[in-house]
């Protein structure tokens, strides 16, 4: 349990997460150094308690915003390539101005400047972000941005922005409580990555113990089998019965030996994600639809990093390669799209698209219809989309060929894994 940390004044929503806001600002209520000293206090226990790390970031901006004056305040996180930042979430903002910066680059005015030069950054220059957006919010509600790097042990992780209605800058004390608390969330993001690759490491070895296990049991069995289905066709051909009847009672022998043992490795072994992570196993997948068909796929992912648990990575990277099969068995297409990313209400959607001649049936068996055998495969997709606790859904496509969309809600919200 974190301590408890002092209330905002009403008005001041935080995003529980990605999309959520609220269009009161946040205001300075009780003293800095107070308020300053239980952020602290939370966020230190916070890091302590293993805590889900999404929300932990996001349950200190308030806070934050609230002693630093702000009016309201985004979270973003580097992504692999260190080319782009991606939003978690946000406090004090308009929905408009959360659907326009999901994703900005790291090179962009204040953000760009802060990961650059590795320090806090203030700037009233918003002819940015005011590109980006719709409405009046920057040059009228905000007016000056402060953009705090996440860093730790040199590297820049992602940063907290700021953002203020007046044009004065916060005190010296707020700017280093803001460097103070950058520096804590920096090694929470280190530490969830350490967590990440010693994941991929264990999933290295289980993958190895397994095909361990396969050779020893599975394969050897059928190696066995492999060698007498030639003596059993040579006793066949003989009219040797006695021989054959002795082949034929090793080769059972050995087929039931492999199906308990492979009903053994399915009872101990499940779908391990894959050790690269998500973006990677679309890209596999991608790569095999090519060499299967010739035909390219186009490929975005504005996932956030850490955005899904790993049990989700591996439901939504099955549920890709099976509409990526199901294109290359049926659909004869010559382009594909597959997106995935953040609904405007903050869902997880993935998106595969075709244009060639579509599922048949598609949208019957997605109203329950058809449960021929030719679409296995979908409901094998919903079974997936149920277990992320989300909606498949099979349409056609508006301009010639199939869409498959799979929504479910992220971690921590309800009804997320």
């Amino acid at each position: 349990m974190l301590p408890v940390l002092p209330e905002p004044p009403s008005g001041a929503a935080a995003a529980a997460r990605p999309g959520a806001s609220a269009g009161a600002p946040v205001v300075p209520g009780a003293p800095a150094t107070t308020d300053a000293s239980a952020l602290l206090a939370a966020l230190t226990a916070g890091l302590a308690s293993g805590d889900d790390l999404a929300a932990l970031l996001l349950r200190f901006l308030e806070p934050l915003a609230h002693i630093a004056g702000a009016r309201g305040g985004a979270l973003r996180l580097l992504d692999e390539q260190a080319a782009g930042l991606h939003l978690v979430g946000g406090v004090g903002l308009p929905d408009e101005v959360l659907a326009a910066e999901r994703v900005v680059d790291a090179g962009c005015g204040v953000c760009g400047a802060a990961l650059s030069s590795h320090e806090p950054q203030w700037t009233d220059d918003l002819a940015p972000c005011t590109h980006r957006t719709t409405g009046h919010y920057f040059g009228e509600d905000c007016r000056r941005v402060l953009a705090v790097p996440l860093r730790y042990r040199g590297r820049t992780l992602g940063l907290v922005n700021l953002f203020f209605e007046q044009g004065r800058q916060p005190a010296e004390d707020v700017l280093a409580l803001c460097k103070t608390v950058g520096e804590l969330l920096g090694l929470a993001l280190h530490n969830a990555q350490l967590e990440r690759e010693n994941l991929r490491a264990t999933v290295l070895h289980e993958r190895q113990a397994l095909a361990a296990d396969l050779h020893d049991s599975i394969g050897q069995s059928l190696t066995f089998v492999k060698l007498r289905l030639p003596l059993l066709h040579d006793a066949i051909d003989a009219r040797d019965s006695a021989g054959a009847a002795r082949l034929f009672e090793d080769v059972r022998q050995a087929v039931g030996q492999a199906h308990g043992s492979l009903r053994g490795l399915l009872t101990q072994y499940r779908t391990p994600p894959d050790p690269l992570g998500l973006d990677h196993a679309l890209r596999q997948a991608a790569e095999q639809l090519r060499r299967a068909t010739g035909v390219v796929l186009d490929l975005h992912n504005a996932l956030p990093p850490h955005a899904l648990a790993a049990e989700q990575e591996v439901q939504v990277a099955l549920v890709a390669q099976e509409a990526l099969n199901n294109i290359a068995r049926h659909a004869g297409a010559s382009r594909v799209w597959l997106t995935l990313g953040m609904t405007p209400a903050s869902d997880v959607q993935l998106t595969v698209e075709d244009d060639g001649r579509g599922l048949a049936r598609a949208a019957d068996d997605d109203a329950g219809g058809s449960r021929s055998e030719s679409h296995y495969g979908l409901a094998i997709m919903r079974e997936r989309a149920a277990r992320l606790g989300g909606t498949l859904q099979v349409a056609p496509r508006e301009t010639g060929g199939t869409r498959v969309t799979l929504r479910f809600p992220p971690p921590g919200a309800p009804g997320g894994s």
